[in-house]
């Protein structure tokens, strides 16, 4: 990806540049980041990132990898550029409260896709409910998934599916110790209570 030093892509429109600003917004809110708080890891102040996520304020390389930096994203996913030459998907697992979370979406914002791995265990796993805002839909692909939600106590097999709603407790773990495979679609909400707490912390209960 080629930048000019005014800050416009070579061979790019301006009318694309002027997504990237919507785009930034949607990703920051995504994550659940103000603006002070950008402004406090990227160093790049709040005004400016006001102006950039508003249109007024002119996309720069310079303004975008400590962006890039920040949400964890390639630059290309920034600007909407498309993927050319290789064929090839470099998927980024995500580690969180045990489990592996492959992200299979890559627009900013709205409802994410992702392949969500439990490993096998030994010993039953405690449940530990969680409650969040908004949504969740699942499909399990291999292995057999205990579901609880709310009072309800589940057992899924492969080629089930279920959706929920997220504001009743809930808890997902292997029914038989043997490794799960899912295919899951978070919301906003659900993506930052699951792939956005700190590191061994759980997501918040209500």
């Amino acid at each position: 990806m080629q930048f000019l030093q005014d800050g416009v892509m070579n061979g790019e429109p301006e009318d694309a540049l002027g997504s990237v600003g919507p785009r930034l917004r949607a990703l920051r809110r995504e994550r659940g980041i103000t603006l002070a708080a950008l402004a406090a890891v990227t160093g790049v102040s709040e005004s400016t990132l006001s102006r950039l996520e508003s249109g007024r304020r002119r996309v720069t390389l310079e303004l975008l990898l400590p962006l890039a930096r920040t949400y964890d994203v390639p630059l290309d996913d920034l600007v909407g550029a498309p993927r050319t030459g290789d064929p090839r998907i470099h998927l980024k697992p995500v580690r969180r409260f045990g489990m592996v979370f492959v992200p299979l979406s890559r627009r900013p914002g709205g409802t994410q896709a992702f392949k969500m791995i439990i490993p096998a265990s030994p010993e039953p796993l405690v449940p530990t409910p969680q409650t969040h805002e908004g949504s969740e839909w699942l499909y399990v692909l291999n292995g057999r998934l205990r579901l609880l939600v709310g009072e309800r106590d589940l057992v899924l097999s492969s080629g089930e599916a279920a959706e929920f709603d997220t504001a009743l407790p809930h808890w997902l773990g292997s029914a038989d110790g043997g490794a799960v495979e899912l295919l899951v679609l978070f919301g906003p909400q659900g993506t930052r209570a699951h792939l956005r707490a700190g590191p061994g912390r759980a997501p918040r209960e209500k």
